[in-house]
């Protein structure tokens, strides 16, 4: 009984919490691949081995894991105000486009060349957010609206784009490729790894995009718990009418806000143009989901743009290792989702699970 007085109290904790969902998140997902005829163990091992058997798969994890940390911190801010980023997949694509036309229009001195591409990457997105922002405070038109909307805009002056003289790369469906002094890969830098075991490293589009992400999420962090500003945004997310009855301008702070999360998916996708090969865009037929995986992100870590940068490299590790577990037991390809969706549904009913142990204990207790 005080042992499960002790979890009851422990799973109150917000952290404990999380780490439990997510555990039994993945213990159910295992449970449905064993009962689909997979060994249990052969799934740990292929994942375990899919991420940590060798060198270059962990820098591709990170190369993979750092667009969804910054539409996740994307998602994070717009959620401490109360909104819903739905949009960050369109804010994406829009600053894809843009760094593209951007590094083939522009020939610069390369660290003058990467400042321009990440600059109109940024200011795309923070175009498209800043609209969403617009017409939710002038003619309250909800933001998952506009957000789903403009998503499919982007998609669509994306293929535009490609189709265009000037930027399409002959008998294909991709865009040329940005100039190489725009690129921010670092293989240069470790060229030192050359002749060591962590050599692998050097055959993966290693970048300064993690660099940015993780300086961006303390940026963001400082931002919403040290200044004015983020004192604002937090009052409208817990209660608007009361922010707005203790003289805060919401309006101007919901277009602020949204201008900032665009400005950041943006910059993820800038990020991805100038760092990971073949550095254009493509046709699209579907969305990628570089936006759209920033939801489940910001969620597992509870809105905590720190927390986005652990919680990205989870769902990086996911996504990644799913691919070696597909290829090594012929798992589906839609495995993966399932047991994204099945974690991102136990950390979001979190909350109840202490009030059940709670009520079990209550009930032990009654029945002694």
């Amino acid at each position: 009984m005080v042992e499960l007085k002790i979890i009851v109290k422990t799973l109150k904790k917000p952290f404990p919490s999380l780490m439990f969902s997510i555990l039994l998140g993945f213990s159910v997902s295992i449970l449905i691949l064993a009962l689909t005829g997979y060994s249990p163990f052969e799934v740990i091992k292929s994942l375990l081995n899919g991420v940590f058997s060798k060198p270059k798969y962990i820098s591709n994890v990170i190369i993979k894991s750092t667009p969804i940390i910054l539409t996740g911190i994307s998602v994070a801010l717009a959620f401490k105000a109360g909104l819903f980023n739905i949009g960050a997949e369109g804010q994406f694509i829009a600053g894809s486009i843009a760094s593209v036309a951007a590094g083939i229009l522009f020939d610069l001195p390369a660290f003058f060349q990467i400042l321009v591409v990440l600059f109109f990457g940024a200011l795309f997105g923070a175009l498209f957010g800043c609209l969403v922002g617009f017409l939710k405070s002038k003619f309250g038109i909800h933001e998952v609206i506009s957000g789903i909307m403009l998503n499919w805009i982007s998609l669509h002056i994306c293929n535009f784009f490609v189709s265009l003289e000037m930027f399409h790369k002959p008998n294909s469906n991709n865009s040329f490729a940005i100039r190489e002094t725009g690129y921010t890969d670092l293989k240069k830098s470790f060229s030192f790894l050359k002749n060591s075991s962590f050599s692998d490293i050097l055959k993966t589009d290693i970048n300064i995009g993690f660099f940015f992400a993780v300086i961006l999420a303390i940026l963001v962090a400082f931002l919403l718990n040290k200044t004015k500003n983020g004192y604002e945004i937090r009052a409208i997310g817990f209660n608007s009418k009361a922010a707005k009855f203790a003289g805060i301008n919401i309006e101007k702070n919901i277009i602020s806000v949204m201008l900032i999360c665009g400005g950041i998916s943006g910059l993820a996708a800038s990020l991805t143009i100038t760092g990971v090969s073949p550095h254009c865009v493509s046709i699209l037929s579907g969305f990628e989901n570089n936006g759209f995986n920033g939801l489940p992100v910001s969620l597992i870590a509870y809105n905590s743009p720190i927390g986005c940068i652990f919680s990205g490299l989870f769902f990086g590790i996911l996504i990644y290792a799913g691919k070696s577990m597909q290829s090594e037991l012929s798992t589906p390809s839609e495995i993966i989702n399932i047991m994204i969706g099945i974690i991102v549904f136990f950390v979001s009913v979190a909350g109840i699970f202490p009030y059940l142990l709670e009520g079990i204990f209550k009930r032990r207790k009654k029945n002694e």
